[in-house]
């Protein structure tokens, strides 16, 4: 027998309230988010935001390399295959489901405690990045890379990447730049950084805590469980902090095409800057052009809004070509060179977006119920 993708614990505590643990079990796949494991976390999570005993979740991963790499998108392949433009009944589920479990984390009524520690990326900052308390560690790596995969950084990230600092956002959107926890806490995807090897004080504390069962309250108590944890860690230094001006002056104005070209001939001392850059210049037009898109639009939008508004987008990614040869060239076959359609930005209309964009499913919309 196979152990299940996700197991399920509780905590007990000093005073007969219960923690609830969900922890993603395939570390393998560096725990890549699967259809599976989010129909084992969504009831769950509903059934312990119901129960009166349970004061708060705790989110993690087996293994030491990572939380969660991103979404499982092996299976979803196959049907971009098979289905090409045609409708694709298999990505709506994928995606209406995996973001009615990213909006739940965000809206969750109780303390809600992640940790990210290893890699997060994609569907994991998707998972982590609405939860009360985000943990990383000093070996957190976190990305959103779907640009290499002819996607866009969805799982919300439309929403949380434009509320980051100034265009920091964006730069992460069109770069998929690696950061380190202290770039992390920067940009507002994460809040504190503790030792993965103090884990186990953090579940000691939850289990010795004396929890009042009133959210408020108890988020604050959380807090400072956290910030005993995370004393005497090592401060590192931030590659955005360090570059934030460089970072807007080359993201800076409303045209894509302005923001290419400084990238195309960006002229840098920094690894990590001209990574990005070159990143950038293989990286999809299509998703380029949609990422910045979105980015356009979603100013004023709610995140219920934003997520609706993200399933269509994703559903257009999978009617296309590139988000099947960027999983083809990265995940599949591997030989790390696609053949992207456009091939360039230059090539990309408003036409071409605004179909990546339009309704493809007929009845009401799968997130409706999100308010």
């Amino acid at each position: 027998m196979t152990d299940p993708v996700v197991l399920f614990n509780e905590i007990k505590t000093a005073n007969g309230k219960r923690f609830g643990v969900a922890t993603l079990n395939s570390p393998a796949s560096l725990n890549s988010l699967s259809v599976a494991m989010v129909r084992l976390l969504i009831p769950k999570l509903r059934e312990w935001a119901r129960d009166d005993g349970v004061i708060g979740v705790l989110l993690d991963a087996s293994g030491e390399k990572a939380f969660c790499a991103g979404g499982d998108l092996r299976q979803l392949y196959q049907t971009l295959l098979e289905c090409g433009p045609a409708r694709n009944t298999y990505a709506e589920e994928f995606f209406s489901e995996e973001y009615e479990l990213d909006y739940l984390i965000h809206t969750f009524p109780k303390p809600f405690l992640c940790w990210g520690h290893g890699i997060v990326m994609g569907g994991g900052v998707g998972l982590m990045s609405g939860a009360s308390h985000r943990v990383v560690t000093l070996q957190s790596r976190v990305a959103m890379p779907e640009i290499n995969i002819g996607l866009y950084p969805d799982v919300g990230g439309s929403w949380f990447l434009r509320r980051a600092p100034g265009r920091v956002g964006l730069f992460l959107a069109l770069t998929a730049a690696p950061l380190n926890a202290a770039d992390a806490i920067f940009c507002g995807l994460a809040d504190i950084v503790v030792l993965h090897e103090r884990k186990s004080q953090v579940l000691d504390g939850i289990a010795g805590a004396a929890w009042q069962g009133e959210p408020k309250a108890d988020r604050a108590l959380l807090s400072r469980l956290l910030a005993k944890a995370g004393e005497g860690a090592e401060k590192q230094s931030s590659k955005l902090r360090e570059h934030f001006d460089t970072i807007n002056d080359l993201m800076a104005g409303d045209d894509l095409l302005d923001i290419a070209n400084r990238l195309r001939t960006l002229k840098s001392d920094d690894a990590w800057l001209q990574t990005a850059a070159a990143t950038f210049i293989k990286g999809s037009p299509s998703s380029a052009a949609l990422s910045f898109a979105l980015w356009q639009r979603v100013t004023r939008m709610s995140l219920a809004e934003v997520f609706r508004l993200e399933y269509w987008a994703s559903l257009g990614c999978c009617a296309h070509k590139d988000f099947a040869e960027g999983i083809r060239a990265l995940l599949i076959e591997k030989d790390r060179n696609p053949r992207w359609s456009p091939a360039t930005l230059e090539e990309i209309t408003p036409e071409f977006i605004e179909d990546h964009l339009r309704v493809r499913a007929p009845g009401p919309h799968p997130l409706a119920a999100l308010v």
